[in-house]
Order: structure tokens, then C-alpha cells, then sequence
């Protein structure tokens, strides 16, 4: 059962030089251009604002017919998942207060209670970055930020925020440095480019290392186990 009948969140499109996994596509030239410069071909400005990558699971809160309820990325809801972080995940949900979270919305973040690619003494085990209204649609930086704020939930740092100019990959990952803002114990994962036009989502688009592996640490605990970086419950 999908309660949103969709996935909570789809696939972004990687900037030239990005690690490709499976499935994954490069953004097309004109966006690359919007991205590095903050102008498209025309000379039009854009708004480019650039945060940390983090690597966790992409999981959601969504307030459906008046209840909350904790989502996998692929829709389904999180107390299905045969996975600890999954079930962890739906009782932290449960444990807060949504009461801000309008009908029909969802906010979307990566969970750091376990490690996939990269090693986190993570200053949140939630981390939200994109806000989706009913429609599907979603909310502009500004006012997703400001939904974040109310729901008391750290957002993924900001590196960059320009109206006509952007960022490089080599600029962005500079700004990061080699360990970001939430706590990760070796070289981050990459950055994630959002473009915004005349105050209105565009495209995302994101850099991930050449050289990153991802899930390298399952199976890689005490007697094969995974290896679980925070105790969330304690993290209200």
C-alpha cells in the first residue's frame, strides 16, 4: 500500500562528473549552465541554491486524511519495512509533534540512524530537505524552510544561495570541506543544486563523488550486523 499512490520521492538528475549508479541520468546541458552560472541562455537570471548532500535513507512524513505517517522513499509506509532504521523511523515519528504540518503536505530528509555510505555522529537523525504541497508540487526554498522551522527540524546546510549566480562543483565541495555541517566522520558524499525561477520550483540537480560507495557499511558491524550511528529516541 502506497497511501500517496506515488513514490514520496523520485530520482534527481546528476551534474557532469557525478558517480552514476544504476538508473541514474545526467541533468541536460542548459540546466548544468543555469547551475554553474545563475543565467540561462538568454542571459535570464535564476536563483541557485546549493546544500550539503547527505547519505542516509530518503524517507518522508506526510499528514494523509488527517493522520501522520512516516513513508519510504518508494511511497510504502515505514513500520512495513523489514529494516531497525525503518522501524526506529516510524516510532520517532510517532514520539513528535506534527501538529504544524498541513493536510496534504509531506516533508521529505534523509534518515542518519544507520550507516550506508558514509560514517555520521549526526547532529539530527533527520535531516529535511524538499516540501511537497497536496498537488505534488513542491514548495518553494523559502517557504519549505520556514515549514522546517516550525516542525523544529534542521534543514541540510545551505552553501550557496544567489539570485543570477552559481556555484561549481569544485567551488561547492570546497565550501563543504571534507567533512560538511552534520556530523559525518569522513569526506561527504556531494552537494544538491535547486533552481528556482521568479520565486518557483525549477529542477534539482547533484554532484556525488566519483569515488563514493555507497552501502559500504552493511553488514560491517558486531557479528555482520549494520551499524546504527545515533539512538534517534533520545534526539526528540
Amino acid at each position: 500500500m502506497k497511501p500517496l499512490g506515488r513514490k514520496a520521492y523520485g530520482s534527481i538528475p546528476h551534474l557532469p562528473g557525478s558517480r552514476l549508479g544504476p538508473g541514474d541520468y545526467h541533468c541536460h546541458e542548459g540546466q548544468e549552465a543555469i547551475c554553474f552560472t545563475g543565467r540561462d541562455k538568454k542571459g535570464g537570471k535564476a536563483r541557485v541554491i546549493v546544500t550539503e548532500k547527505l547519505d542516509g535513507s530518503n524517507v518522508a512524513v506526510a499528514r494523509v486524511d488527517g493522520h501522520v505517517l512516516a513513508l519510504l522513499r518508494a511511497g510504502y509506509l515505514a513500520q512495513t519495512s523489514p529494516r531497525r532504521q525503518h522501524q526506529i523511523f516510524a516510532e520517532w515519528v510517532r514520539r513528535r509533534d506534527w501538529s504544524h504540518l498541513p493536510e496534504g503536505y509531506r516533508v521529505s530528509g534523509e534518515w542518519l540512524h544507520q550507516a550506508h555510505g558514509t560514517l555520521y555522529k549526526p547532529n539530527a537523525p533527520f535531516v529535511a530537505f524538499d516540501a511537497f504541497l497536496p498537488n505534488n508540487e513542491r514548495l518553494p526554498h523559502d517557504e519549505a524552510r520556514g515549514l522546517f522551522s516550525r516542525l523544529d527540524l534542521v534543514g541540510a546546510t545551505v552553501i550557496h544561495d544567489s539570485f543570477g549566480a552559481g556555484l561549481t562543483v569544485e567551488d561547492a565541495m570546497r565550501k563543504l570541506g571534507e567533512f560538511g555541517f552534520h556530523g559525518a566522520q569522513e569526506q561527504i558524499e556531494g552537494a544538491v543544486w535547486r533552481v528556482e525561477s521568479n520565486g518557483n520550483f525549477n529542477f534539482l540537480t547533484k554532484f556525488v563523488r566519483p569515488e563514493k560507495i555507497d552501502g559500504k557499511y552493511f553488514g560491517q558491524g558486531k557479528d555482520g550486523g549494520d551499524i546504527f550511528m545515533c539512538d534517534p529516541l533520545a534526539m526528540q
